[in-house]
């Protein structure tokens, strides 16, 4: 482990194993060390607003055609794990995609689309195994068309310096994955390292590097990396589906040949009207996931209920459509960490709440992959409870693999052309808060998990106030009729002016800057912090 005490702004440690650096005058090392540092433009920090400074070269390594250029770290980081700053051209960087080896996992890592669009960015090869996008439907001849080079499982595993993946690579069993890659690569995949400290523990012994898109930090720079966002959104649409396709009933209400099938509003009525009324459907849980499933539900014409320990999100219920349900509990999980521990989910439905639901209920449990949070929730299974059904899968995802893989490959994509510490270089900046926050392994070493930001303090209770008494000065009728109409003149009058001394194009301008001003200022200003990145 590499710590900030042994790094010194003057002294480059490189790596055991590395040829030395380049000793005799060439044309890249001339050029690296005398004429780049003149043309670097000036930077700021990312989002600590403390200033980026780009230190002297001082060394120039070579290892199997490689050009690396090594800058020193200063050992006043803030980050707690530090090491230089190694970035290697695109034009010598091999992408590689598998096809996914776990049981049901139908996703692939990159499209076609994306895979041409990092050839584009100016990366030598772009590796796919062959029938790697099949389940998603993504054939071997678009990505034939895209400039992708097809080929075997071991090529890609052997031949490629980044690998992409969906699923943490396998390590047991008649294959493994780890142990064909190759060492030294880089991997960026789910790698839920809290839940699998054995396959970061193999990552580490091949000197990989290696990133879990499931830690991404949830800050508003890393939306468009936010692969757990992506998927909990696709997982709470598909829930609701699963739900009304195990569900015996219609969602909503409808008029049939049989009979009127009336709304809640019409449930009132005369009980010898014939109704069968709308499905009641309660989500616990107003997270991205729980968003989503909100709004599927209401679409589908359900009475939607949302529950959430966090009063911010009361407005986003609401404006799906759902009821937002308040219980007086103390807990409130507002924060901005996005922090994922993967310890054992919290029972919320015990078995007397099943026991109390109707036969014929549905239980989509979304946290069945960390052990649920239904006592009665087996894992990738559909089960019949005492007449309630109670759906676990864990690969609602995979079951959209086609929308999955899309958002999934712009996610990585993103992400891996989001480290460039020079133009069209691949490298890692563990002073970036996106690489150190998700980065899990880094040549060997294992990093330590970096510190989530801590949970906002409770909102303090306002003092009482004493009741004093407030001397109103009532208006007259004629003194408010005045106002108003001195108001409204006056307003109409400045509009006539400005109308006069511009034009009509000017004024359109104008009344579309003042509505769009104050359209914004109305969504945003009621809007907590909380919710401004996803939660």
């Amino acid at each position: 482990m590499i710590r900030s005490s042994a790094m010194r702004p003057t002294l480059l440690q490189c790596r055991a194993g590395m040829k030395s650096a380049v000793s005799k005058p060439s044309s890249l090392a001339f050029f690296a060390q005398h004429v780049r540092p003149f043309y670097r433009p000036a930077r700021k920090w990312d989002e600590s607003r403390q200033q980026f400074w780009w230190p002297k070269i001082t060394a120039l390594t070579t290892t199997a055609g490689h050009a690396t250029i090594s800058y020193p770290v200063p050992s006043d980081s803030p980050s707690e794990f530090v090491a230089p700053v190694n970035s290697t051209p695109y034009s010598n960087l091999t992408i590689g995609v598998v096809r996914e080896t776990y049981p049901n996992e139908r996703r692939v890592a990159i499209t076609p689309q994306n895979a041409a669009l990092l050839l584009k960015k100016g990366f030598a090869r772009v590796l796919v195994e062959r029938g790697a996008g099949a389940e998603a439907q993504f054939t071997d001849q678009a990505y034939e068309k895209a400039g992708v080079t097809l080929g075997e499982a071991k090529t890609v595993w052997t031949e490629s310096d980044i690998i992409m993946k969906v699923r943490a690579p396998s390590f047991e069993g008649q294959i493994s994955e780890v142990d064909q890659l190759r060492e030294g690569a880089t991997l960026i995949s789910f790698l839920y390292p809290q839940q699998n400290k054995k396959v970061v523990e193999k990552l580490a012994s091949r000197g990989t590097t290696s990133f879990a898109m499931d830690m991404i930090p949830r800050i508003s720079r890393a939306q468009t990396f936010d692969a757990l966002s992506s998927m909990a959104n696709i997982a709470g649409y598909k829930a609701v589906l699963e739900a009304s396709n195990n569900f015996g009933r219609f969602l909503t209400g409808q008029v049939t040949a049989a009979g009127y099938v009336l709304f809640r509003s019409f449930q009132s009525l005369s009980p010898s009207i014939n109704q069968i009324p709308p499905c009641k459907v309660l989500v616990i849980g107003a997270g991205v996931a729980g968003l989503s499933a909100i709004a599927t539900a209401h679409r589908m014409g359900a009475i939607v209920r949302g529950f959430d320990t966090r009063p911010a999100v009361r407005e986003q219920v609401q404006s799906l459509g759902a009821e937002f349900i308040e219980v007086d509990i103390e807990e409130d999980g507002s924060g901005t960490g996005g922090s994922h521990s993967w310890k054992t989910s919290p029972k919320l439905i015990t078995e007397e709440m099943i026991a109390a639901m109707k036969p014929g209920s549905v239980i989509v449990d979304l946290a069945a992959e960390a052990g649920g949070n239904c006592v009665a929730t087996a894992p990738g299974e559909l089960i019949d409870y005492h007449g309630v059904k109670i759906i676990g899968y864990t690969d609602l995802p995979s079951r959209l693999p086609t929308q999955s893989s899309t958002l999934y490959s712009n996610n990585i994509t993103k992400f891996l052309l989001s480290m460039t510490p020079e133009e069209n270089e691949f490298g890692v900046d563990l002073r970036d808060e996106v690489v150190r926050g998700s980065i899990v392994t880094y040549k060997g070493d294992i990093v330590p998990t970096a510190p989530r930001p801590a949970p906002p303090p409770p909102a303090a209770r306002p003092a009482a106030i004493a009741d004093k008494p407030i001397e109103v000065v009532a208006l007259t009728p004629w003194q408010k009729t005045s106002r108003e109409v001195a108001t409204v003149t006056g307003g109409m009058g400045l509009a006539l002016a400005l109308g006069k001394a511009t034009g009509p194009i000017f004024m359109g301008n104008v009344f579309t800057f003042a509505l769009a001003g104050l359209i914004g200022y109305r969504t945003v200003w009621g809007v907590s912090p909380a919710l401004h990145s996803p939660s």
